[in-house]
């Protein structure tokens, strides 16, 4: 699949988005961040869960909610998956956190960025992933290439 700035799909099941996610991780190296963006039952986990599957993971990848992040052994390189929804601010203990995790030898997957993004803590993404309810099993995937247009820019 060729990756432009911004691009649109939508997958009818679990499967589908699971696929998805999986052409998208095919492009991704250590260091990348793919931010992903949706309200709750969407499916972000699901999405995430194709793509550490493309990217070797064979164990289970349970969602980080309650532990606000996870690693997992991939082929050749690690991959880290927080959920930063429980976060309402981030102070210096979530700060300390979120370097533990966001390093340039792992590829990076973040659930509900925003406070994040708002605190000003990330580095600059690769991908923002955004899903959105489309009736009934379908999903709307908008996928935005952010670091391609932050290079781009300069």
């Amino acid at each position: 699949m060729r990756r432009d700035r911004g691009m649109r799909a939508v997958t009818s099941s679990a499967e589908e988005t699971m696929r998805l996610a999986a052409q998208l991780a095919k492009g991704l190296v250590p260091g990348d961040l793919v931010l992903v963006q949706g309200e709750l039952g969407v499916g972000k986990t699901t999405l995430i869960r194709g793509a550490c599957r493309a990217l070797g993971v064979r164990g289970p990848i349970p969602s980080p909610t309650f532990t606000i992040g996870q690693l997992l052994p991939g082929e050749g390189v690690e991959i880290a998956h927080l959920d930063l929804y429980r976060l309402e601010a981030l102070g210096r203990d979530e700060l300390a956190v979120l370097d533990d995790y966001l390093t340039p030898e792992r590829i990076a997957f973040v659930e509900w960025p925003e406070v994040a993004e708002h605190a000003g803590v990330l580095p600059q993404p690769t991908l923002r992933l955004v899903l959105r309810h489309a009736g009934g099993d379908r999903r709307e995937v908008a996928v935005e290439e952010l670091a391609k247009v932050a290079a781009e820019g300069m």
